[in-house]
């Protein structure tokens, strides 16, 4: 059976590994010429998504490949004191088992466990897709497969393709993110520095082994911002203005965007759809679930998906009726999880009120003091993010024995 992967990120490559572990002949194809490189941010794995990374082999690199943040200060806007928190405390207190590394480095992890065994189609897309499989590209030939995937981000050309427009099952938090490479940024090794105020937050951190830092920009606004996720020169002026009047270390961060070598600019948008799958199309990840950038966990969330899909279908034998409805079933409580938890978490990043900046900085102030078992008590009752994802269980999908014990080839 062939299966057509649209997306080379985090949950196109995982899915990829596992169907063609599960015997399946995968194709992925992805717009961007080469395995994307674009700067990226910090997303945490939780403990599904270690125990799915550790089953692949991978897990030994990505812990290889962690941030090393270690380390937490948190200034009000205002010039008041700052509040400053031991990171390793915070984490071992809401999670067991956790990682944090870069977006371009887990995917990276992700590819190489895969490119031996899957055909990669880099710098094309799809342009159409028929009911009996036919799928038309930009650059390769027309082919037909059993089944296509669409792993392809929150902007999903395979949604748009076979779904409709995307306005039909996104739904605005009001917030928005941006994420800007600083070239060169020294003193800063396992810091996380975030300034907070009445509706905008931002932060700045470095990952041990880059030579650039990151700055990550979160902001809210009463009205919904006018752009298109291509136009970066209007994101890059609603960003200054979103931030107009902070303090001189954000000011400067600020002006990196006159050079820096990459930046990114959307809005934390949640998908909300009945279904994610259509005849022998279906979805995974962002595509087809997001729960909001930055805030909602969706990276573990994209991997459970795609280890829960590629099982499913193992199950069925690839049947599309059967495995599609199950997948869906078994995705449901984590994909509504998900969105409560990132919902509540953007509220807390940006803070709405004066009050909801004094809370912040007095939690965090509270955090470095306590013990680590009133550390993790407090933070259950505060922080639902970590005890979602870490709650999330899914089956056990073995290989069949011959899958499992020999290399698949290319198709």
């Amino acid at each position: 059976m062939r299966i057509l992967i649209s997306g080379a990120s985090i949950a196109g490559p995982v899915l990829a590994y596992w169907l063609t572990r599960h015997g399946f002949s995968v194709t992925v194809v992805e717009r961007a010429p080469v395995p994307r490189k674009t700067g990226g941010h910090a997303v945490d794995l939780f403990r599904p998504a270690m125990d799915i990374s550790e089953k692949m082999g991978v897990l030994d690199r990505i812990e290889a490949r962690v941030t090393g943040t270690s380390r937490l200060t948190l200034c009000p806007e205002g010039g008041r004191r700052p509040a400053r928190v031991d990171l390793a405390k915070l984490f071992s207190a809401t999670s067991d088992r956790h990682a944090e590394i870069m977006r371009d480095d887990l995917s990276e992890l992700y590819y190489e466990a895969t490119c031996d065994d899957v055909e990669y189609l880099f710098g094309d897309s799809i342009t159409a897709i028929s009911p009996d499989g036919e799928v038309q590209f930009e650059n390769a030939a027309p082919r037909r497969f059993d089944l296509i995937v669409g792993a392809d981000g929150l902007h999903s050309n395979v949604r748009r393709l076979v779904f409709g427009d995307e306005a039909r099952f996104s739904a605005s938090t009001g917030a928005y993110l941006a994420v800007v490479s600083l070239p060169g940024t020294a003193g800063v090794d396992g810091e996380l520095r975030i300034h907070v105020g009445v509706g905008r937050t931002a932060g700045m951190y470095r990952a041990r082994h880059l030579d650039d830092a990151r700055a990550l920009f979160l902001f809210r606004t009463e009205r919904e911002l006018d752009f298109h996720h291509h136009d970066v020169s209007r994101q890059k002026d609603l960003l200054r203005n979103a931030f107009y009047g902070v303090d001189a270390e954000v000011a400067g961060w600020l002006d990196a965007l006159d050079h820096t070598p990459a930046f990114y600019f959307d809005s934390i948008t949640q998908l909300r759809m009945d279904t994610w799958s259509r005849g022998r199309v279906t979805l995974v990840g962002d595509a087809g679930y997001c729960p909001g950038p930055a805030v909602g966990g969706s990276t573990t969330l994209a991997v459970v998906g795609a280890y829960v899909l590629a099982g499913e279908l193992a199950r069925t034998g690839g049947d599309p009726e059967r495995a599609f409805p199950a997948y869906e079933r078994a995705m449901a409580p984590h994909v509504r999880g998900s969105r409560q938890v990132a919902t509540s978490a953007a509220k807390t990043l940006i803070p709405t009120s004066r009050l909801g900046v004094r809370g912040l900085v007095q939690a965090t102030r509270l955090l470095s003091v306590l013990p680590a078992g009133a550390a993790r008590t407090f933070l259950r009752l505060t922080s639902r993010t970590a005890s979602v994802y870490n709650a999330m269980t899914v089956d056990d999908y073995p290989p069949p024995p011959a899958a499992a014990g020999s290399d698949t080839s290319r198709p």
